[in-house]
């Protein structure tokens, strides 16, 4: 996605984005929620407890855009990392129906902004301060690559195509902010392209959309992708 999204776009692909990852979820057994994730040390329950609290944390900003009442999203990074891991301890109808009632309530909290509340600043779990409208892009960011993570048959091929190609825009950008990849542009084979870092590109990386998504989010190694400099770099941590 080339042009500057809209509010519009993020509603959409919230909804979207969560329909694809509960969805997932609903498609795994109960045993299954036990089993190993894409993400190093963290089973599927994991991901749940993790994208439950993830709903839980941005109806925080909801509340702070509402009545102007500082509410961060975590009251630490060790709340938050106990909370995951107590989240994956549960009883699996708990941690599912946990899931849910979360989304559902962020949705109905999004919802009931006004143009006031959407203009109002709040500030994300990494600092920064940004206006409300961003909270929609947040979680629909977050349940896009978390449905990927949950290691249960959904691939970025799956996520909307305009989504997939914000959720690129939104990993190049962050790679430049971070300053610790080399310089290149992406360029998707369906005709997207997205640069990474502030000098001039020494090399161009091409493939599929989903393919170059999964490699710029630390989803993929990049074996199906195309290097004009020979050999797919490799990347820091993104986020």
């Amino acid at each position: 996605m080339t042009r500057r999204r809209t509010i519009d776009d993020s509603l959409r692909w919230l909804t979207a984005g969560t329909t694809l990852f509960l969805g997932a979820v609903d498609d795994l057994e109960d045993w299954a929620l036990r089993a190993p994730s894409r993400l190093p040390g963290w089973s599927r329950a994991h991901v749940l407890a993790h994208v439950g609290f993830n709903a839980v944390a941005l109806m925080n900003l909801v509340t702070w855009a509402r009545t102007g009442v500082p509410t961060p999203m975590y009251s630490s990074a060790a709340q938050r990392d106990h909370d995951i891991e107590r989240g994956a301890t549960w009883a699996v109808p708990d941690l599912r129906a946990f899931v849910t009632s979360t989304a559902a309530d962020l949705a109905d909290g999004v919802a009931s902004l006004n143009d006031r509340a959407w203009a109002a600043d709040v500030v994300t779990a990494l600092g920064r301060t940004v206006a409300a409208t961003e909270v929609p892009w947040l979680r629909a960011r977050e349940v896009a690559v978390h449905a990927v993570d949950l290691h249960a048959g959904v691939s970025f091929g799956d996520v909307p195509d305009d989504l997939a190609s914000a959720v690129m825009f939104d990993a190049a950008n962050r790679r430049t902010m971070l300053g610790r990849d080399p310089a290149m542009w992406l360029e998707a084979d369906e005709g997207d392209r997205w640069k990474v870092g502030g000098r001039a590109p020494e090399r161009t990386v091409a493939g599929p959309r989903a393919e170059l998504t999964a490699w710029i989010t630390g989803r993929g190694d990049g074996r199906r992708l195309r290097s004009s400099g020979g050999v797919v770099p490799q990347l820091s941590p993104w986020l």
